[in-house]
């Protein structure tokens, strides 16, 4: 179904009903069975169509709030595409994070929000410490995805989060351990230095009596012992110098 091509001037009981537009409960059970996305009070709508709609809508703290607190799945999804990142607050970040019930809303709220906030550092390490399921992958996946998203910062930033990563390796939760994996190989995509840190974290983790430790380090190992694997140079004034 076509989205509204006019979003930019809707309120917030408008684009509910054009949510409610694409309702569709069998994919409730379809990301559920094929993707593990177990979600409460969702109307069955694709991310990529939710992204789609969200391009049509400007920045709006305001009316990203108001979408967050219908309760509605897509519309907290929403909510994390079009909050300004700039304007967010740890007490924002703290109600939201409480909410994460699946890997899908945890990783687009970090990706696209957290990662790119003044706090993304404090509330990663803070939260890599946290017990539940979706809150500790918050942490690792904002280590992930800032990895990316801070283009300047130098080594020293991304170094204190291999100590971290050794410590919680031995979480066998699905979602927490596939976080710890996925932070380690950006960090060690950053950069050749953050590579060899990253070759010698995963080394360290292969010594450790964990099944989820080991998956981490070989996994790890596998990707950035490739002879072509594709690293990002940041920064970039430091590792792509002007031959």
């Amino acid at each position: 179904m076509e989205v509204d091509k006019e979003l930019r001037t809707m309120t917030i009981q408008e684009i509910i009903t054009e949510l409610k537009k694409l309702e569709n409960p069998d994919k409730v059970a379809l990301k559920e069975q094929k993707f593990g996305v177990v979600s409460n009070n969702a109307l069955g709508i694709y991310h990529s169509d939710l992204k789609k709609m969200a391009k049509k809508i400007p920045k709006n703290n305001e009316l990203a709030i108001q979408l967050f607190d219908t309760n509605i799945y897509e519309a907290r999804l929403l909510c994390s595409k079009i909050f300004n990142p700039k304007n967010l607050t740890t007490s924002l970040m703290e109600k939201w994070v409480s909410t994460f019930e699946n890997w899908e809303i945890c990783d687009s709220f970090c990706m696209g929000l957290f990662a790119k906030s003044k706090f993304a550092v404090s509330k990663s390490i803070e939260w890599t410490k946290r017990t539940k399921e979706f809150e500790k992958r918050a942490g690792f996946t904002i280590i992930a995805a800032y990895c990316m998203a801070d283009k300047t910062s130098t080594n020293e930033i991304f170094e204190q989060f291999f100590p971290i990563i050794i410590r919680e390796a031995t979480d066998e939760r699905l979602y927490v351990k596939k976080a710890v994996n996925w932070a380690l190989r950006n960090l060690g995509k950053r950069n050749i230095d953050l590579k060899k840190l990253a070759i010698n974290c995963s080394n360290q983790l292969l010594k450790i009596d964990s099944k989820s430790a080991k998956w981490i380090a070989k996994d790890t190992l596998k990707e950035l012992e490739k002879p072509n694997v594709r690293m990002s140079d940041y920064p970039r004034e430091i590792y792509r110098k002007p031959q």
